[in-house]
């Protein structure tokens, strides 16, 4: 059974860009626009691991996305889903001086990449925290 990708991001053509190796290498992709429609289709698919985009609806909303799924609240609707991993794609590193990571309190991910993304960095950086989430089972 092939792994789940959900890529929440509102850019078709950077959807595409992303799409198109991981469904070459095998992967099932799922996509989502906005941050809301995205937690939706968490709870849906229970994907494998998520690459989500920071600026869509509003400026921080990758931001406050991670930040849902990964609530400490064993009372929230997202913690069946909190070890999915998380990788936030952004081009926020070349509109501003801002240089942020990840960040356990204030930006809970796994890892972070700059837009345009080079496949192979995605796909290593997606064939690694998949299999370290694995691992952690």
């Amino acid at each position: 059974m092939p792994d789940k990708i959900l890529i929440v991001e509102d850019d078709p053509d950077m959807v595409t860009a992303l799409r198109m190796p991981l469904e070459a290498n095998g992967y099932e992709v799922y996509v989502a626009s906005s941050g809301q429609e995205g937690l939706q289709k968490v709870k849906e698919i229970n994907p494998d691991l998520i690459i989500l985009d920071v600026m869509m609806e509003t400026t921080t909303a990758g931001f406050q996305v991670s930040l849902q799924l990964r609530s400490p609240d064993p009372r929230s609707e997202y913690a069946p889903y909190r070890h999915i991993p998380i990788l936030i794609l952004t081009a926020i590193h070349t509109t501003t001086s801002l240089r942020f990571g990840p960040d356990e309190a204030y930006l809970p991910v796994d890892d972070f990449v700059d837009k345009p993304i080079d496949p192979e960095v995605l796909l290593n950086k997606v064939r690694a925290l998949i299999e370290r989430s694995r691992a952690q089972k």
